[in-house]
């Protein structure tokens, strides 16, 4: 059998997730590779130059609703469709991820955390929620587990992204976190576009709270996995221990803000993956 668009989706993606996905039976994987793959092309309508920015959105919300129903339009919704109607995927966990993105075309700036939190929810914790639907799980406080997680992955991806963010106009990083290490706008975008001096002292403090907020998040998705799902959450933990890795590697690195984005090579990711299932399945 030919691979789906959704498999071809993640395949060409290099996504880091892709080594988390390897470790689910067929069936669940086809699952996720249809919600990730709506999740990128939701992405695409406003990260992309060629996005369809809102209106493609509206049509996403639109097949959304058309896949719940059962009669789905696109050739990834009727694997979205397919993924919907075996797990049990809240249809507001979808919403909220092209709401989430919708942020992205009108919000350029977040005055605090809890704001940036809300965009977070959205755009990260969301996908966890509805992630563990095909994973399966048993305790309640495994959603706990996948909110605070997203929000992990998200701060991951904000941090080593500043440059690229700041190239479309968008800071991430919360206006109250600058103002407390004084640090302008200014000085963070101009430190992201690689001009003027080297980056002041505040930037560094800033880089490392961010960081140390972050890591707390790791933390506490780790406190809340319950036992008796721990196995069931391999994918998630992998998913976990390569942007954890991602992350110190970006301080590894001085927390750069500009030059080249911070990557894991494919064969540090797989060995990350590799060294994550006994952890989880025998503590080791």
């Amino acid at each position: 059998m030919s691979a789906g668009v959704a498999t071809r989706l993640v395949r060409q993606s290099g996504s880091s997730f892709e080594y988390a996905f390897l470790a689910l039976p067929a069936d669940k994987r086809r699952g996720i590779h249809a919600l990730y793959s709506f999740c990128r092309v939701v992405d695409d309508c406003v990260d992309e130059e060629d996005g369809d920015g809102d209106e493609g959105l509206r049509e996403w919300t639109d097949e959304i609703g058309r896949c719940y129903a059962g009669h789905p339009w696109t050739e990834l919704g009727r694997e979205l469709a397919d993924t919907v109607a075996r797990f049990p995927i809240p249809r507001s966990a979808l919403e909220d991820v092209v709401e989430g993105c919708r942020m992205d075309l009108t919000k350029r700036r977040y005055p605090t955390f809890a704001d940036l939190r809300v965009y977070c929810l959205r755009v990260a914790s969301a996908v966890g929620l509805a992630s563990i639907e095909i994973f399966g799980y048993t305790h309640p406080r495994t959603k706990e587990y996948a909110v605070e997680l997203g929000l992990a992955l998200q701060l991951t991806n904000i941090l080593r992204d500043v440059a690229p963010d700041a190239a479309q106009g968008r800071l991430y990083l919360p206006l109250e976190d600058l103002e407390r290490f004084e640090v302008s706008e200014n000085d963070l975008l101009e430190a992201a576009r690689g001009a003027g001096a080297a980056r002041s002292s505040g930037i560094e403090t800033l880089l490392q709270f961010e960081v140390e907020r972050a890591r707390r998040h790791y933390e506490t998705a780790a406190s809340l996995l319950p036992a008796e799902d721990r196995r069931s959450m391999v994918s998630a933990e992998i998913m976990g221990a390569i942007y954890r890795t991602l992350l110190e590697e970006f301080v590894r690195r001085g927390c750069p803000v500009v030059g080249p984005r911070v990557r894991l090579t494919r064969p540090r990711k797989a060995w990350v993956a590799l060294r994550t299932v006994p952890r989880v399945y025998w503590g080791r």
